[in-house]
């Protein structure tokens, strides 16, 4: 079979949700081609090529952009991942989980998906070759890290899938529902292997939550040091994981670990605890200053737009940012964002939700929802548009926060000294 593997959006950096099937799907001798529409054009004459096209859609923004393209495909197609039961009304497969070996039986027609679940949460066996990547551009077309002022090719890798926790407004739950799988600690190294020799100095660990198997990740990253030890890499964890596991970081710094990504939310604890995300602003601010002892920067995430969010909130989201010296480590889209209610969101049936909610946006894929108070949704087109415009200008983080504060109505600020220079990665969407 000609098979067409398609990537929308993988956050900014090569799309292995493309190229580890790719790898399967030529180990069973098809005839495979892969584009990231995200650094490539789309080419409808490969549509008449491919007897079968799928695509991966491993978050909300890929799926939008997804089914944009999948409207004019005039093959079977399949969507795969996270966010496949967003392709239901175009796909004539939809595929979320371990989704490699359905994928492999849907090109080959073995099943047409009806008497499989949507939902595949079997343990695959070990990958015995590498993630074609060959088949894609270069890691140099993706995704740096900044530091020091340089820019460094970097590398991604997953050691698990799914999430142990089952926070409400996280789309992972739906679909793992409190489980995790993990990848082979020999396949994770030999494609990092594979993207050193292609130029990369650093890794990014895109599981959701590198610490769900915490002895699993340390002995990759101890491996990975002692092979390469001028390697650097970043992950991404619950702020109850940094803490819980306090005693790491020391560890983790010494083998490279230049910054972590936490899902912050907001520093409301009446919402956090809505959100189920298991942390308080307090510990928060606990793993700002455990991380920083060991040298390692925190770089939060943040949704600052929920149905329960006060104007008073947006504002003490940016005091938080300055009180900690955070300004030069969060990405200034991370003020605009507003909740997601998914299909099969587990927010849905939280009471608290009900008063504010609104009919499904197929076009959006999310529930609409209204904050209480009319001027929260206000401020948040104004800031998106606002951060939108100021980054397109090339504008400096901090000049983008003051301006984001002046809109929001938060007091005066004067900054002392420069907060640019976190290291970072020159993609700012985190999820």
């Amino acid at each position: 079979m000609r098979v067409l593997l398609v990537s929308t959006y993988e956050l900014g950096h090569q799309p292995l949700h493309v190229a580890s099937p790719a790898a399967a799907l030529r180990r069973r001798g098809h005839d495979v081609r892969c584009i990231d529409l995200s650094v490539e054009q789309w080419d409808p004459a490969l549509t008449g090529w491919a007897d079968k096209v799928a695509f991966s859609v491993p978050m909300h923004t890929a799926a939008r952009l997804a089914l944009q393209v999948a409207a004019d495909v005039r093959k079977p197609v399949c969507f795969y991942g996270l966010y496949a039961a967003a392709g239901r009304r175009v796909a004539d497969r939809t595929i979320a989980g371990e989704y490699e070996p359905a994928l492999v039986r849907w090109v080959e027609g073995t099943t047409d998906g009806a008497d499989e679940p949507e939902i595949q949460l079997g343990r695959a066996p070990a990958a015995s070759e590498l993630p074609a990547r060959e088949l894609l551009p270069p890691l140099d077309r993706y995704a740096h890290l900044a530091l020091g002022g340089e820019e460094r090719v970097v590398g991604y890798v997953e050691a698990s899938h799914g999430c142990a926790h089952r926070c409400r407004h996280c789309p992972i739950p739906v679909v793992y529902d409190g489980r995790i799988r993990i990848v082979a600690q020999d396949a994770v190294l030999a494609d990092i292997a594979r993207q050193v020799e292609a130029g990369a100095r650093h890794i990014t660990f895109g599981d959701p939550d590198f610490l769900n198997g915490v002895h699993h990740s340390r002995r990759i990253v101890r491996a990975m040091h002692e092979r390469w030890p001028e390697l650097t890499f970043d992950c991404t964890t619950k702020v109850e994981h940094i803490l819980r596991h306090e005693s790491i970081w020391g560890e983790m710094a010494n083998a490279g670990c230049l910054f972590v990504v936490s899902a912050f939310e907001t520093v409301d604890n009446s919402i956090l605890e809505r959100l189920d995300k298991g942390h308080t602003r307090a510990d928060a601010v606990r793993v700002v200053t455990l991380l920083r002892e060991h040298g390692t920067e925190i770089r939060p995430s943040f949704v600052p737009f929920t149905p329960w969010t006060t104007l008073d909130g947006v504002r003490d989201i940016l005091d938080f940012v300055a009180d900690h010296d955070l300004i030069g480590s969060v990405d200034p889209v991370q003020y605009t964002i507003r909740l997601l209610l998914p299909e099969g969101s587990l927010l849905l049936d939280h009471p608290d939700v009900a008063p504010y909610l609104g009919p499904y946006d197929a076009e959006h894929l999310t529930y609409t929802w209204t904050a209480a108070d009319p001027e929260v949704d206000a401020l948040q087109l104004r800031l998106a548009a606002l951060v939108e415009a100021r980054v397109a200008a090339g504008a400096s983080i901090a000049d983008t926060y003051l301006a984001v504060r002046a809109a929001a109505g938060a007091r005066e600020l004067i900054l002392a000294g420069s907060v640019e220079g976190r290291p970072r990665l020159t993609e700012p969407w985190f999820c």
